[in-house]
């Protein structure tokens, strides 16, 4: 859909604004229009058409059916990044106004005009972000579904709608950017979108075509987007005359890692801008120091402070007891895992800590934890195994952090009801493990064995680890025996 055309603009600059996007070209097609994308990847795209010619606009699709980001109609596409931090070694506050978003298009509610934006020329680029359990092939997906479920099978489709129209021409392929954080994303996704082609029957020519003309790029995106300031909630800025729900709060550090077969910095030309964007052939060391320092530590501070009664990532760091636990699972247990040196592995976390601290970033635990499990499997369990196999022995500090998210999902605090924000079915299966657990149904020890051997949810029969069911069911124990925030509890998390 289109943005409304009776929009209120309010002052000169805005209908200039909206008038100088209109000369652009559609170049993008984006899945997920939520903070990351926004502050992260629309910031750059911002910043490309700002200091190169690269003039270009970017299409949103909503990937999900739930919420319509009316937001975003609104306000045509049009809202504020805020970098605030260090910077330099001077503190800063930045904002900027993003005008890049053209259109939003919702599948579920527009199927129609979700395949047009395939016949779109000038599209060359297709960007997403729907998670890491968002790049996924389902048997369930069929192709008479308008849409589909899945993130691939809505691609496919929409591959297949270019195919047909531009009558299979080899320079209307696109080049794939996905953001989720899972190894060779690129290749993944293109792996799904070969598999629902064939067994949808959409013909050897179109997989081909997919296979030869479009180029899946693997990345590794970096940027800590905690999202609307809701400090500031309410102010009316300049730029629109009204007050801005969407505006972004950003750190000032970002990376964007490309591997690509094609040197695509001269389609995009970021080597034109102070954007730090890396193209590589290996993105091995990257993706490995990312995903276990800063997202291991991100995910594994959720529960443990999520459930001691903290909110925020920089509280959670600064508290003395979660501050100290968390300290000791960074340089005892994950560090000791990754085959780095020693001096440049610790230089590394010491910088991720600073960025935890940053006193302008208010990056909420419970934003965090959107689909949990997935995350620890891809960002924690990686540690724990590597630990357990370099040292003989378990890490102590990550098992406890397993412990609380099994905890976690029950979906409850002793006072409150905890927003869960996961698969219908991750959140099913613990609810009903839970509930059978207090009705007597099952025992701590059935439901420790049936979350551990769940290659569902670890891609890894987790019961053959030896100890590990003992220790998690300790640790469960004793947040039965105690509320979780008891300092009974906080002693177990600090005598390891």
């Amino acid at each position: 859909m289109r943005f409304d055309k009776d929009w209120p603009t309010v002052n000169p600059r805005i209908d200039k604004v909206l008038q100088n996007r209109e000369k652009r070209s559609d170049k993008i097609l984006q899945f997920g229009g939520g903070n990351f994308l926004r502050g992260y990847f629309d910031w750059m795209i911002q910043v490309l058409n700002e200091q190169t010619d690269f003039n270009g606009n970017i299409v949103v699709v909503k990937p999900t059916k739930r919420g319509d980001y009316e937001d975003l109609r609104l306000q045509h596409g049009l809202y504020h990044t805020t970098i605030n931090g260090i910077k330099d070694g001077v503190l800063i506050s930045e904002r900027q106004l993003i005008d890049c978003i053209s259109k939003v298009v919702h599948p579920y509610l527009a199927w129609e005009d979700f395949l047009l934006t395939a016949e779109i020329s000038s599209i060359q680029y297709i960007v997403s972000n729907t998670t890491e359990s968002g790049i996924k092939f389902s048997s369930a997906d069929l192709v008479s579904q308008n849409p589909p479920h899945e993130f691939p099978a809505k691609v496919t489709r929409w591959l297949h709608h270019r195919f047909m129209f531009f009558e299979g021409a080899k320079e209307k392929g696109c080049i794939f950017l996905p953001c989720e954080l899972i190894e060779d994303n690129g290749l993944v996704l293109q792996e799904c979108i070969l598999q629902y082609i064939a067994s949808w029957n959409l013909g050897s020519d179109f997989q081909n075509w997919v296979k030869s003309n479009n180029v899946f790029c693997n990345t590794l995106v970096d940027r800590i987007v905690p999202g609307f300031p809701e400090d500031r909630r309410g102010e009316i800025y300049e730029d629109f005359g009204i007050v801005d729900q969407l505006e972004v709060s950003v750190e000032p550090y970002h990376i964007f890692v490309i591997q690509s077969p094609l040197d695509l910095n001269v389609k995009l030309p970021f080597g034109e801008t102070d954007l730090n964007v890396v193209f590589t052939d290996d993105m091995t060391k990257y993706r490995q120091l990312k995903v276990r320092i800063l997202n291991g530590l991100h995910t594994s501070m959720v529960p443990v402070g999520y459930l001691m009664g903290i909110n925020e990532v920089r509280e959670t760091i600064d508290d003395t007891v979660i501050g100290n636990f968390l300290d000791e699972l960074l340089y005892e247990e994950i560090l000791p895992s990754l085959d780095y040196p020693k001096d440049f592995l610790k230089s590394y976390a010491n910088d991720i800590l600073d960025r935890f601290r940053n006193p302008y970033i208010h990056h909420r635990l419970i934003s965090i934890a959107l689909n949990s499990i997935s995350k620890f499997r891809t960002r924690v369990l990686p540690s724990l195994l590597s630990y357990h196999k370099v040292k003989k022995k378990l890490p102590n500090r990550i098992v406890f952090v397993l412990a609380s998210y099994i905890w976690f999902y029950r979906g409850k605090t002793e006072s409150d009801i905890i927003p869960l924000n996961d698969s219908q079915e991750v959140i099913d299966l613990f609810s009903n493990l839970w509930r059978a657990y207090h009705t007597q149904d099952i025992q701590l020890n059935q439901l420790v064995e049936t979350v551990l051997s769940d290659e569902q949810l670890w891609e890894f029969d987790l019961m053959t680890i030896k100890g590990l069911p003992m220790l998690i069911q300790k640790y469960l124990q004793s947040f039965i025996d105690n509320d979780y925030s008891n300092g009974s509890v906080k002693k177990v998390a600090i005598n390891m």
